[in-house]
C-alpha cells in the first residue's frame, strides 16, 4: 500500500509539474504576442493610405506599444524611403523593379492587396464610356473638347499625376499604352486629384477605386464598354488594376512590422469595405513584367 500511495503521489506531482510547463509556455507565448512594441512609419502610396491608415488604426488598439504613422508621397517614395531605412514599410501600388533606381533583392515584397484605377471626369460631363482611343487622344491632348468624343462643347482639362505616383505609373501603362500624358496641372494625391476634378468644369483625371466614393462631384468613367468594378478586376475583364504592395528593408525588418503587415493581408473585411479586392479572390495573377496567367 505505502508503495502504491507513494507511486500515486509521485505520478501526481509529474502531471502538476507538466501542467505548469505548459501554462508557462501559454503566459509566455500570450506575453510574447502582446508585448509586441515598436514605431512603424508606413509611406508612399496614396491609393493604399486609405486601407493603410484603416488597419494601423485598429491595429495599434490592440497593440498599445505600438505606434504606426501613415503618410502618402507616392509609390516612389516609399520605395526609396524605406530602402533607405526612413520609411520602415514602403506602399506601392507598383512593383519595386519597375522603379528605376531601387535594387529590389534589398526588399521584401508583401502583396497585400489588388487595385483597380478609374479614370474619372467632372460630374457635369455626361460621358459614361470612353474607348481605349479615345482615353489616349484625351490624355496626349490630341483631342482638346469633349465635343469631339460624344460630349458637351466644353474644354477637356486634364489632371494628371506626380512622376513619383504609382497610380500614374499603371494607368499610363495599362490604360493608356505608355503613352505620354500631355503637360498640365498634377496632383501629388489620389485626395486631392478628386477635388480638383470635381471643382474644375470639364475636367479628367484618375485614380484607385479607393476613392470613387470620396465626391459626389465626380464620377467613374468605363473604358471599351467594361465598367471598374471590383468583380471585373477579379477577372481581368477591366485590366487597369495592380497589387498594392508593402516593402520592408530585409537587412531591419523586424518581427511588428511583419506582424502589421500579416494583420493587413487577413482584414479581408476593411479591404473589401475600402474597394480593394483580397489577394484570394482573384482569378488571375501579374507579374513584374505585366504577363497575366490565370490562377
Amino acid at each position: 500500500m505505502k508503495k502504491k500511495l507513494l507511486s500515486g503521489i509521485i505520478a501526481g506531482a509529474a502531471l502538476l509539474t507538466l501542467a505548469a510547463c505548459g501554462n508557462s509556455d501559454t503566459a509566455t507565448n500570450n506575453t510574447d504576442s502582446s508585448a509586441l512594441a515598436g514605431k512603424i512609419i508606413a509611406g508612399g502610396s496614396t491609393a493604399l493610405q486609405p486601407m493603410a491608415q484603416q488597419a494601423a488604426t485598429e491595429y495599434t488598439a490592440q497593440k498599445l506599444e505600438v505606434q504606426i504613422t501613415v503618410q502618402g508621397g507616392g509609390s516612389g517614395v516609399g520605395l526609396t524611403q524605406v530602402l533607405a531605412g526612413t520609411f520602415q514599410i514602403g506602399n506601392s501600388d507598383i512593383f519595386a523593379e519597375e522603379k528605376s533606381g531601387i535594387d529590389a533583392s534589398k526588399l521584401n515584397d508583401y502583396k497585400v492587396a489588388v487595385v483597380g484605377f478609374a479614370p474619372i471626369v467632372n460630374k457635369d460631363i455626361n460621358i459614361e464610356n470612353l474607348s481605349t482611343k479615345q482615353l489616349i487622344d484625351v490624355f496626349t491632348g490630341k483631342v482638346k473638347n469633349w465635343k469631339e468624343v460624344g460630349g458637351p462643347d466644353e474644354k477637356i482639362t486634364v489632371i494628371g499625376r506626380a512622376a513619383g505616383s504609382g497610380t500614374r505609373v499603371n494607368f499610363n501603362n495599362l490604360a493608356l499604352g505608355g503613352a505620354t500624358e500631355v503637360d498640365g496641372p498634377t496632383q501629388d494625391a489620389s485626395g486631392t486629384a478628386v477635388t480638383m476634378v470635381g471643382q474644375t468644369p470639364g475636367a479628367i483625371s484618375y485614380v484607385a477605386f479607393s476613392y470613387l466614393d470620396k465626391s459626389k462631384d465626380i464620377k467613374a468613367v468605363s473604358i471599351d464598354n467594361v465598367k471598374p468594378t471590383v468583380e471585373n478586376v477579379a477577372d481581368n475583364s477591366y485590366k487597369v488594376w495592380s497589387y498594392e504592395h508593402m516593402y520592408t528593408n530585409k537587412d531591419k525588418e523586424t518581427a511588428v512590422e511583419k506582424d502589421f503587415i500579416k494583420y493587413v493581408t487577413e482584414d479581408d473585411k476593411t479591404i473589401k469595405k475600402l474597394g480593394y479586392i483580397p489577394i484570394s479572390e482573384m482569378k488571375v495573377e501579374r507579374d513584374s513584367q505585366g504577363k497575366i496567367t490565370n490562377k
